[in-house]
């Protein structure tokens, strides 16, 4: 088998199954319904910040640091 059918056949597999697996979790899990009336909320728009923003921080950081030594390879 050809390496490019190979990595085709790679990819849409891994598609699928991470399409399955979202629609599965969507499906199983039942709704809360929202707030109810009269729940205290402190501040409506307040929005955490969790392992989101560090992740895509340590991204950023990493792909710095390979078009860093990238560029040093090419120059050199």
């Amino acid at each position: 088998m050809k390496k490019s059918t190979f990595q085709r056949l790679t990819l849409v597999t891994a598609g699928l199954w991470l399409t399955s697996a979202a629609f599965t979790a969507a499906v199983a899990q039942p709704g809360s319904g929202g707030p109810g009336p009269g729940t205290p909320t402190v501040d409506p728009t307040a929005v955490p910040i969790d392992g989101g923003a560090s992740l895509l921080l340590a991204a950023g950081v990493g792909l710095g640091i390979k078009r860093l030594r990238e560029r040093r390879r090419v120059h050199r």
